[in-house]
């Protein structure tokens, strides 16, 4: 079975915090903890900002003084969705009904390898 993804109306919702289908929870999963999530997190984390830059870009003034705001509105962004990734992804998980767990299985088992590394080299 493929896994189901949203549409573009869909994914812009999702990127607000909306929910999606139940069948799109492999979709879901594999976005927030795939391997490439930080990533999609932050590109996903940019999009409810676009409109705001694009305001950004309206107000009266030289070009330099806006493309200025919109960096200052872009470099915020970033901070503040790299400090909270993890309390969002865990977020997302929850209001899409699956388990808030992070870990994919890939790094669930190179984890518990070097777990085991460490204690049969220290223990």
């Amino acid at each position: 079975m493929g896994v189901t993804r949203p549409n573009p109306l869909q994914w812009i919702a999702y990127t607000f915090g909306a929910k999606l289908p139940e069948s799109m929870n492999d979709w879901v999963l594999n976005d927030i903890t795939g391997d490439h999530y930080f990533i999609r997190h932050m590109l996903r984390a940019q999009v409810p900002f676009i409109p705001l830059y694009a305001l950004f870009l309206l107000f009266p003034g030289p070009l330099w003084l806006r493309a200025s705001m919109v960096l200052l509105g872009v470099s915020l962004a970033v901070f503040y969705s790299i400090v909270y990734i993890h309390q969002n992804r865990a977020r997302r998980l929850q209001k899409n009904g699956l388990p808030m767990d992070l870990d994919n299985d890939k790094r669930r088992a190179a984890r518990e390898s070097q777990i085991d590394a460490y204690s049969r080299a220290w223990r």
